[in-house]
C-alpha cells in the first residue's frame, strides 16, 4: 500500500518508556485529524495521543502494556483505502484454523503444524481473575510448561503454563483483563512429528492415542535455544515486569530474593515477605524500626468492596510518603487580609470574561509568590543528592496542584515571574483544562520550583501540605472567611485568607519561613506593594 502513512509518538517532554494503558482505535476505523489514538500513563499523569493525519487504520503496531518513547510507530493509516477493503484485508490476515489431524491417520510429511487454542485451565472455580502480567508475545517460541501469563486472585498470584510447545500466533488477552476457566489466552502453532508409514507404525498409531505423540518434545537442536525465554531479563532473574516495577520503586535488588513461584520465579508476595522481614529487623544503635502493618480480614465485620488504586494515586502515595519520611517538615500558619483585593477582582471580573479568561484570587497569589521567591531565593532552591549543597535556581516555575478524576497532578507554569496576573490566569486555566482532559505531558509537569495547593473552593480552615520534593516549600490556601479585625480602635469586618507554608527545616529556619509568609500576606493586603 503505497499510500500508508506512519503515525508516531510525538514529543512527550523527553519522557521514555511510558506505559501504554489504552488503545482507542482498531484496524478498519476511519479517523480524523486530532482523533485520540492511545492513552499513555506516566508517573504523574495520563495523556491521550491524537492523530496527526486523517485516514483509515490499516495496522496497529502497539498494544496495551507496551512501553513507548518519542518516535515509536503507533499505527499505519491509508488516506484512500475504504473501510470495507481494510476490514477484508484484516479478515484475510487472521490465522485460519487448521483442521486437527485424526489420531489414526498417518501423514507422509515428517513435521506438521496445527493451531491450538490455549485457554485458562481449571483454577479452582475462581472467576473474574485479573491478568497482571503477559509473559509472551506474537511470534515467540514457547516450550511446554513455560509460563504464558500471570493471574492475581484475592489471595495469591499464579502463572498459567503452556500445555504444548510451539509458536505464539495471536495473543487474545491484554493486561487488566478479567478471566475465568475456559477464557481464550492465545492461538499456538504446534509442531508435531508424524509416524512415517511402515509395517509397524500403523499398528502403533492405532494402539496409542495421538495426543501422546503430539506432546513428544521437539528434537534437542530446536529445544535448547528456548530455555533463555524464561530468563530474558538482566542477571538471569525470573520475574515479571510488574514485580520488577515494584522492586524499582522500593529500591530492592531482586538478586537478594528467592522466588517461590514456578521455576523460582519471584512474585509480589516474595517482595512483601522480604520487605516485612527487613523492616522488622532492628536498625541503628537505638533499635528503632518501622512497625509492620498488621493484616486485617475486614470481611469478618461485614461486606466489603476492594478497588485497586490507579497508577497516578499509587505513585503520588509513594512520592509523598518518601517526602514525609525524608524531609523534616514544619508548617507556618498566617492570614492575609484580601478584602480590597477581592473587591478589585470582582470589579475586573467582567472585563476578564470579555477577554476570554477567569480572574481568580489564585492568579494573584501566584504573582505574589513569584515576587517572594525572588526576594527570598532560599525558597527557590533544592538540596543536591548528597544533601550538602544548596542549588539556587535562576528561573522561577510554580506548580499548581489540580484535582482530576484519576488523582492529583501538578502542572507547572513556566517563567511565571515574567507574566502579569492576567497572563497567569490564562495559563493556569489552560493547564487545568489540559489536566482534566488527560492532555498533560511530562514537560508540562517538570521543572517546578515551588508548589501551591488551594483547597479554598472546597473548605477548611487550615491544613499542612507535604513538600513536593525536591522543592523545599509548598503553600496551602484554605477558604477565605469574614472575620472581625480590630483596626483604628474599632472592629471591622475583613475577608481573611488562611495560608499554610510547609517547609524543609534542613534548608529554611522558622524565622525565614515567618518572613516569607508575612511577605505574601502583606502583598495580598495591598497588591500595589509588589510593584515597588
Amino acid at each position: 500500500m503505497a499510500n500508508e502513512i506512519e503515525i508516531k509518538i510525538p514529543d512527550i517532554g523527553e519522557a521514555t518508556q511510558v506505559d501504554l494503558i489504552e488503545v482507542l482505535v482498531k484496524v478498519g476505523d476511519k479517523i480524523e485529524l486530532e482523533t485520540p489514538l492511545i492513552t499513555l500513563e506516566t508517573d504523574k499523569a495520563s495523556m491521550e495521543i491524537p492523530s496527526s493525519k486523517a485516514g483509515i487504520v490499516t495496522k496497529i503496531n502497539l498494544k496495551v502494556g507496551d512501553k513507548v518513547s518519542e518516535g515509536d510507530i503507533i499505527l499505519l493509516v491509508n488516506a484512500e483505502e475504504k473501510v470495507e477493503s481494510v476490514k477484508n484485508e484484516s479478515a484475510a490476515s487472521e490465522p485460519t484454523p487448521v483442521k486437527k489431524i485424526e489420531p489414526a491417520k498417518v501423514s507422509t510429511t515428517p513435521i506438521t503444524k496445527e493451531d491450538k487454542e490455549i485457554v485458562i485451565p481449571d483454577i479452582g472455580g475462581v472467576t473474574d481473575v485479573d491478568v497482571i502480567d503477559i509473559l509472551i508475545k506474537s511470534g515467540m517460541d514457547v516450550e511446554k510448561d513455560q509460563s504464558l501469563i500471570t493471574l492475581e486472585g484475592d489471595k495469591a498470584t499464579m502463572d498459567i503454563p503452556s500445555p504444548y510447545a510451539g509458536t505464539v500466533k495471536d495473543v487474545k488477552i491484554k493486561l487488566g483483563d478479567k478471566v475465568s476457566q475456559g477464557s481464550l489466552i492465545l492461538l499456538l502453532e504446534v509442531k508435531s512429528e508424524e509416524i512415517l508409514p511402515d509395517a509397524d507404525s500403523s499398528s502403533v498409531a492405532t494402539e496409542h492415542p495421538e495426543p501422546e505423540k503430539k506432546e513428544q518434545p521437539i528434537p534437542p537442536a530446536n529445544n535448547i535455544p528456548q530455555v533463555p525465554h524464561q530468563y530474558e531479563s538482566s542477571n538471569l532473574i525470573s520475574a515479571g515486569p510488574a514485580v520488577r516495577r515494584v522492586a524499582r520503586e522500593l529500591g530492592l535488588n531482586l538478586s537478594q530474593l528467592k522466588g517461590s513461584g514456578r521455576k523460582a520465579r519471584i512474585t509480589k508476595e516474595d517482595i512483601q515477605i522480604y520487605v516485612k522481614a527487613r523492616l522488622s529487623e532492628k536498625t541503628g544503635a537505638s533499635g528503632f524500626s518501622l512497625p509492620v502493618i498488621p493484616v486485617i480480614d475486614f470481611t469478618k465485620f461485614g461486606d466489603i468492596e476492594s478497588k485497586p488504586l490507579n497508577k497516578i494515586k499509587k505513585l503520588t502515595g509513594t512520592n509523598v510518603h518518601r517526602s514525609w519520611l525524608t524531609i523534616p517538615h514544619v508548617t507556618q500558619f498566617d492570614e492575609a487580609d484580601i478584602t480590597e483585593l477581592e473587591a478589585f477582582r470582582k470589579a475586573e471580573a467582567d472585563h476578564a470574561k470579555e477577554a476570554g479568561y477567569k480572574l481568580t484570587i489564585l492568579a494573584f497569589v501566584c504573582g505574589v509568590v513569584s515576587k517572594a521567591l525572588q526576594t527570598y531565593p532560599q525558597f527557590n532552591a533544592s538540596l543536591d543528592a548528597s544533601g550538602e549543597n544548596l542549588i539556587y535556581k535562576k528561573y522561577c516555575n510554580i506548580g499548581i496542584a489540580v484535582e482530576t478524576p484519576n488523582g492529583l497532578v501538578v502542572p507547572v507554569i513556566k517563567n511565571i515571574n515574567k507574566l502579569n496576573v492576567a497572563e497567569i490566569a490564562i495559563e493556569m486555566a489552560r493547564l487545568s483544562n489540559k489536566a482534566r482532559d488527560k492532555g498533560l505531558t511530562p514537560a508540562d509537569m517538570s521543572g517546578g520550583c515551588f508548589t501551591i495547593s488551594s483547597l479554598g473552593g472546597i473548605g477548611g480552615t487550615a491544613f499542612t501540605p507535604i513538600v513536593n520534593s525536591p522543592e523545599v516549600a509548598i503553600l496551602g490556601l484554605s477558604r477565605s472567611v469574614i472575620k472581625p479585625v480590630y483596626e483604628d480602635n474599632v472592629f471591622k469586618p475583613k475577608l481573611m485568607l488562611p495560608v499554610s507554608l510547609s517547609y524543609d527545616h534542613r534548608v529554611i529556619d522558622g524565622a525565614e519561613a515567618a518572613r516569607f509568609a508575612r511577605f505574601i500576606c502583606v502583598a495580598l493586603n495591598d497588591i500595589r506593594k509588589i510593584l515597588l
